[in-house]
């Protein structure tokens, strides 16, 4: 991927040029409307419940039903992009969403909202997947890591800016608005990608594994379901383990199937590349640390500081400009120094900065708070390009599709599984201590799942591996 003084690629090689930054702005909206999405309802849904009149225990479908659309139609990425093309497929999942989100605002009961958000995330759920491997593709292998930190911003950015954003449009307007602001955004993307996305002729001949999907997607949505029930009852309760026992088995058969299918909805021999297996699993862990925290964050300043969702969400904002320091350089740092190094770095940084959180039981000043949300956001910033850029490197342009299928849904699934660990961890330790204390406890817990990052990212390849 990167360039010494011997080699006789031209400097020109490695720059993005207008083409493809084009085609990185566009895919990025999308990408940003999808993911910001996902956490911009969570300040929302106190409003929501009083408006519905309905109890916290339906509401919470509102983000739960999100997600499990996300897992629902992940899986079949690839294959929807080898049967109608890249750009038909993308674009029609955009105006999925866009229209998803106008129903959403429009909403009569806490019941057609629920429904309304699985439309949503059934379109959210491939535009992620598809744009990444779009951009991919479109990058080759000399500039991948700098095209990897385009899509970083709405992997890191757009889910810490959720709640900044959620809060402002609820505190100016109304709930509604958390909704119809994707309408406006997502028809500009719409008609931005018709002019500047590139054609692609449907492949054909890959034939849509109806029974891996009917095990897989399911067995998705029931481990995503179990993990959020955790918040009502803990990992004890059979309303979580049930789900989660479930979907574990059903998962469990799909490996079976999968392995002994020519071409499976979600190609698993891909893991029999060490370096992927490696780059997944960081990501897989780095979901972990980033889902949990934002789940905590907003919840420490309005539980135990006492701010409304508004300034819960400008708390945050520290965290935000270091994401979006780090992004800026993490690109170029990678093509220089290689993904291992920049990659280490991030995840030290994020392990340093979430540490101040760690001491929130001794009542420490907002100073120090926004210092470690500060060095959180340029670790998180500066570890997510290399992971994007090692997943992509490990695989051959035509696997990128798949590739990034399964990464999406193990991402999905660490964030959710960090999630519920720590909101037991909350539930727990707030039944014997005081809450400043508990959220100190679940910080550590979070500070952990950044430690464990570091174990499968000190097996990746320091640079990437030339192709060709």
């Amino acid at each position: 991927m990167t360039t010494t003084a011997s080699s006789p690629a031209p400097p020109q090689d490695e720059r993005l040029d207008p083409a493809l930054l084009k085609l990185g702005v566009v895919l990025v909206l999308g990408t940003i409307l999808a993911v910001l999405d996902a956490t911009i309802v969570n300040v929302g849904v106190e409003a929501i419940r009083r408006d519905f009149d309905s109890p916290l225990a339906t509401v919470q479908w509102i983000s739960t039903g999100y997600l499990l659309a996300f897992a629902l139609v992940a899986p079949i990425s690839g294959w929807a992009t080898n049967r109608f093309g890249a750009k038909r497929t993308w674009m029609a999942s955009v105006a999925c969403f866009v229209i998803g989100s106008a129903l959403c605002g429009l909403a009569w009961s806490a019941g057609s909202l629920i429904v309304f958000r699985v439309l949503q995330g059934i379109g959210g759920g491939l535009i992620q997947p598809i744009g990444q491997a779009m951009l991919a593709q479109a990058a080759g292998p000399k500039r991948l890591g700098r095209v990897m930190s385009l899509l970083i911003i709405p992997l890191t950015f757009a889910p810490a800016l959720g709640p900044v954003i959620g809060g402002v449009l609820i505190g100016v307007f109304s709930w509604p608005w958390i909704f119809y602001i994707n309408v406006p955004l997502g028809i500009i993307t719409l008609l931005l990608a018709r002019r500047v996305l590139p054609s692609s002729k449907p492949e054909g001949g890959l034939k849509l594994d109806v029974r891996g999907l009917l095990l897989v997607s399911p067995g998705l949505a029931a481990m995503l379901y179990g993990f959020s029930e955790t918040a009502n009852g803990g990992f004890a309760s059979l309303r979580a383990h049930g789900p989660i026992a479930v979907g574990a088995l059903l998962l469990a058969v799909y490996v079976w199937h999968a392995l002994r299918k020519d071409t499976p909805v979600l190609d698993l021999r891909l893991f029999a590349n060490r370096a992927f297996t490696n780059a997944v699993l960081t990501s897989f862990l780095v979901g972990a640390a980033l889902f949990s925290s934002m789940f905590l964050l907003p919840l420490y300043y309005q539980q135990v500081r006492a701010q409304d969702a508004l300034h819960a969400g400008l708390l945050l904002v520290p965290q935000d400009i270091g994401i979006a320091i780090a992004v800026f350089f993490a690109g170029r740092l990678t093509g220089r120094l290689g993904l291992k190094p920049v990659l280490l770095v991030g995840i030290g940084l994020s392990m340093i900065g979430t540490l101040a959180y760690t001491q929130v039981g001794s009542d420490p000043n907002e100073l120090l708070l926004g210092a470690g949300l500060f060095v959180r956001g340029l670790g998180l910033g500066a570890a997510m390009s290399p992971v994007m850029t090692a997943v992509f490197q490990s695989v051959k342009p035509p696997q990128m599709p798949q590739a990034a299928g399964v990464t999406n849904v193990l991402h999905r699934i660490g964030g959710s599984l960090g999630t519920a660990v720590l909101v037991v961890v909350l539930q727990h330790e707030l039944v014997s201590s005081a809450p400043s204390s508990a959220f100190g406890t679940s910080f550590w817990w979070a500070f952990g799942f950044s430690a464990l990052t570091l174990l499968p990212a000190l097996a990746l390849p320091g640079r990437p591996a030339k192709q060709g």
